[in-house]
């Protein structure tokens, strides 16, 4: 697939008005090999810009990562940061909403209107980490956000999840701790969207992020796993302080993926019919 393949979509008067190149940068793999990729293509073309979107709520780890990636990139990461909220902890306290069919509350204020304020549809092409396995995905963004020129360069490429994986180790960049704990997205550690096998992992893992959850469940009234229940149609929503230890299997749940593509994912998750399964 050419590397040209996702700015196809749009016209020559429209591509015209392009002045700048902004990446979305998560602090994973996929968005940091789209970002090299980026960087190398239209540095002595465009301005590019690099921006990472500081919840205030990912593993420490995740700073260590931004700063070895800037090093590779040879190039500058801007840091966006809410305003109006210190971390997800501040929006679920101040909204008090945690997750519900349009997504998670933290991702659309700490993510969202960030990625909105800062960019120039008629100016931008705007950079993603749909990796090669994506193709509807990215189809479904580009749809729904008529506004955005996207470019996917890992999906032009070709290139998988664990290929850019291999590339980051081809660097010598260490990947990031929670990748390492075995989680498949680099989040904030404690995402309101995750199923009981994630939550049952955090609970290991991440003991007091666990309880602290729990807690704010409790006070909210709000419970964010749905689990199905065998002979029932509906899913059932049960409390993180009545999660049995075994519930779930993290390994064949829907991935849960946030930042820009959020809602995307989000859809797809939330109508998903995956059974909870005990280990």
């Amino acid at each position: 697939m050419s590397s040209t393949d996702s700015l196809s979509h749009y016209s020559e008067e429209r591509l015209s008005k392009v002045d700048r190149v902004v990446v979305w940068f998560s602090a994973g793999s996929t968005s940091a090999i789209a970002a090299k990729l980026s960087i190398d293509k239209h540095r002595m073309k465009y301005p590019v810009v690099v921006c990472y979107c500081d919840t205030g709520s990912e593993h420490e780890d995740n700073i260590r990562f931004v700063k070895d990636c800037e090093s590779w990139f040879n190039h500058p990461i801007t840091m966006l940061k809410s305003e109006k909220y210190e971390d997800i902890w501040d929006v679920f306290e101040k909204t008090r909403y945690l997750v519900g069919p349009q997504g998670a509350r933290c991702t659309t204020e700490l993510k969202k209107k960030l990625r909105q304020k800062f960019q120039r549809p008629d100016n931008d092409i705007q950079v993603f980490g749909f990796d090669g396995s994506e193709e509807k995905r990215a189809n479904d963004f580009r749809k729904n956000n008529i506004e955005v020129i996207l470019e996917t360069p890992l999906l032009d490429q070709g290139l998988s999840k664990q290929d850019c994986l291999g590339l980051l180790d081809k660097a010598g960049i260490e990947i990031p701790a929670m990748y390492k704990l075995g989680y498949r997205n680099n989040n904030c550690l404690g995402c309101p969207k995750g199923y009981a096998g994630y939550w049952n992992k955090i609970r290991k893992d991440f003991p007091e992020i666990f309880e602290r959850m729990s807690l704010v469940e409790q006070e909210l009234d709000i419970s964010i796993i749905r689990q199905k229940i065998k002979g029932q149609k509906e899913r059932k929503r049960i409390f993180l302080k009545d999660l049995e230890p075994n519930a779930g299997r993290y390994s064949s749940e829907p991935n849960i993926e946030c930042g820009v593509l959020c809602n995307v994912i989000w859809n797809e998750m939330y109508d998903d019919d995956t059974e909870d399964c005990d280990d």
